[in-house]
């Protein structure tokens, strides 16, 4: 079985899991909440801006729920990309995406994308993927795509979920190596989601209170800047 029917076969797995990462879920939210400031940092401080002229491609968008993100933050619709693999999901991504969005459905690796972007992002795709020489591949496909002055927008976790062998944390030795000639700049974000679902089901303010604890934060953000 090649490496992408696996893929598809632990996606399908994880269908009974779905309710767990509603949006109304307090540790999704509060989860939600610090990306999205993690996100207005990388823009502000990683020479962004502007926004509307950027074309941002993202693998593995899912139901498109970073896309939409993106465009509230000030990217332009006709300026963002997006791929998925699972065609369930990228059908409820074309329903829920404006249509001068572009989506392209299919393996990354054989998908024919149209020139160059500014930023290529994934986001919690690498770890569900367990080959190593699919994701070596992959990762240098994304670098080809980006333009020189652009990079690599990354969000994953790092550590390896021993309750969960469909998937495999990332550690940031191997993005280096995934990207050796990247000048990488890193945020350590996202409270473990355990301890996250356990603490917000009290309140959802104790988020905050245990992602003080650096060494319970289990994902990093990473902007990878291609000279």
């Amino acid at each position: 079985m090649s490496e992408v029917e696996e893929i598809l076969k632990r996606y399908k797995k994880r269908d009974k899991f779905v309710r767990r990462y509603n949006i109304l879920n307090p540790w999704t939210y509060k989860g939600e909440q610090e990306k999205e400031t993690s996100l207005i940092k990388w823009i502000k401080t990683c020479s962004i801006l502007p926004l509307e002229n950027k074309k941002l491609l993202e693998i593995g968008c899912g139901t498109g729920a970073n896309l939409l993100q993106l465009i509230r933050l000030g990217f332009d619709p006709e300026n963002l990309f997006g791929n998925e693999l699972i065609e369930d999901r990228y059908n409820i991504a074309r329903s829920r995406l404006p249509e001068k969005l572009k989506l392209y459905y299919g393996n990354a690796l054989d998908v024919n994308f149209e020139g160059k972007f500014d930023i290529v992002f994934q986001s919690m795709v690498f770890s569900s993927i367990l080959d190593e020489k699919f994701k070596s591949s992959l990762a240098e496909r994304m670098w080809r795509m980006v333009n020189n002055g652009g990079g690599i927008l990354w969000y994953d976790f790092i550590y390896n979920n021993p309750s969960n062998r469909d998937v495999k944390g990332i550690p940031f030795k191997k993005v280096k190596e995934y990207f050796p000639e990247g000048q990488i700049r890193k945020w350590k974000i996202t409270l473990a989601p355990p301890v996250s679902r356990l603490v917000t089901n009290l309140h959802p303010s104790l988020y905050s209170v245990f992602n003080n604890f650096p060494f319970l934060r289990t994902h990093i953000l990473c902007w990878i800047h291609k000279k």
